[in-house]
């Protein structure tokens, strides 16, 4: 059967977090439990392509991957009472059992998040094992090495072990001490979505939309943070564009060119009232509810014309000192742009070239590109555009620098 690796990896794209918090659920540790997963991969490399899909193929991945669990046990010589009741009950549980936390992947989530974990490790685990992203991908994301990421994952499973950290809800009065990693990591699960960083699709919707909806439960959980209800209120005005984001063949449709009639207004209504319960709690905008206001910005403005720039350039201020980073460096040098001209915005752009921030990323030669272009200096933007180009893993968002690049050296 033709095509069968990528309808494995479709799966996993899937279905892959569920079927390790099930697997977590049962054995008790997250990191045999993304081990058994993988072996329910090759084995579905294995098998599929002799037998066919099977009609529920999450759920194939979780029995193969239960059944060679208790194969392990039964080798090991370890098949005591407690997993004699998980083997009776494979098929279904009858655990009834209150759990806080009512929702396996939120439970795989706030597991990975653990204290004992350094925020790297917690974020690079979470991302492995709930977004199904590759070691490679998530270097991307940080611009780390490869083997940096590998490294703090294998770290990571291996403290938890250490620690016997249980898959189990934390008690409510220890959410708040994981809260932090935990809206870390569900952004960055809603921003690979959003964009994704290789691959040949812009964007992977169903991932935005999980992350989206962990979000939402969160902030069920801790209706007093006001962080919570900021994370969901940009994630769904961001979301609320996803239909105009994108030509019928996927190709990127950038926000300049996009038809705002398409926008989903219900999810802005929802994202603004999200944002403005964040503001009712009375204890400043952090760092995503700014990001949220910035993205309102956008939301409300009948045309990039009309956006209120000079709003974004100090929402972006305020985001640059209560959470400094060279990516929102980098994004009010393009708010300041459009607010006051490319020369200024290219200043910005210099120093952090200077710096040697984001070295190795597409981000910065891209916006330097599109600068140089506004300025008519056309060689330098076509240079930066083309180095973009050649650092930028996804096809999408390559082919859509080499075009910018080709229409400047036409003219």
């Amino acid at each position: 059967m033709n095509g069968i690796p990528a309808r494995v990896d479709a799966v996993w794209r899937i279905d892959g977090a569920r079927v390790v918090a099930t697997l977590a659920k049962m054995t008790g540790d997250v990191g045999l439990a993304e081990d058994l997963a993988q072996e329910a991969l090759v084995e579905a490399l294995r098998q599929w392509p002799r037998d066919g899909v099977p009609d529920n193929p999450g759920g194939w991945l979780t029995a193969v991957a239960k059944r060679r669990a208790i194969d392990q046990w039964r080798r090991r010589d370890r098949l005591d009472d407690r997993y004699r009741a998980i083997a009776a009950t494979l098929e279904e549980s009858t655990d009834a059992d209150w759990e806080p936390i009512d929702d396996d992947v939120l439970r795989l989530v706030f597991t990975a998040c653990h204290p004992v974990l350094s925020r790297e490790a917690q974020v690079a685990l979470t991302l492995r094992i709930v977004a199904g992203l590759s070691t490679e991908e998530i270097a991307r994301m940080y611009f780390v090495p490869v083997a940096t990421v590998q490294q703090r994952i294998v770290r990571a499973k291996k403290t938890i072990a250490a620690a016997r950290i249980p898959f189990a809800s934390p008690e409510p009065s220890e959410w708040k001490e994981r809260l932090a990693g935990v809206l870390a990591v569900v952004y960055l699960v809603f921003t690979e979505g959003y964009a994704a960083t290789t691959g040949s699709e812009w964007m992977r919707t169903d991932l935005a939309n999980e992350a989206l909806r962990l979000g939402r439960m969160v902030a069920a959980l801790l209706p007093r943070e006001p962080e919570a209800h900021g994370l969901v209120a940009l994630m769904e005005l961001q979301a609320a564009r996803f239909a105009a984001r994108t030509h019928p063949d996927g190709a990127p449709i950038l926000l300049a060119d996009q038809d705002r009639t398409r926008w989903d207004r219900s999810q802005i209504v929802r994202g603004r009232a999200a944002l403005a319960r964040a503001d009712a709690l009375g204890r400043g905008r952090g760092p995503y509810a700014l990001q949220a206001a910035i993205a309102e910005c956008h939301a409300i403005a009948p045309t990039v014309e009309d956006t209120d720039w000079d709003r974004i350039v100090v929402l972006y201020e305020a985001l640059g000192r209560i959470a400094p980073s060279p990516v929102a460096e980098l994004n009010r040098a393009a708010a300041v742009s459009m607010a006051t001209g490319p020369a200024s915005a290219l200043r910005i752009t210099d120093e952090l070239a200077a710096q040697g921030a984001l070295r190795g990323s597409h981000l910065l030669p891209s916006v330097r590109g599109e600068l140089l272009a506004r300025l008519g200096r056309t060689e330098e933007a076509v240079s930066e555009l083309t180095t973009a180009a050649a650092l930028v893993a996804n096809d999408r968002q390559r082919q859509v620098l080499l075009d910018k690049a080709a229409r400047l050296r036409e003219g």
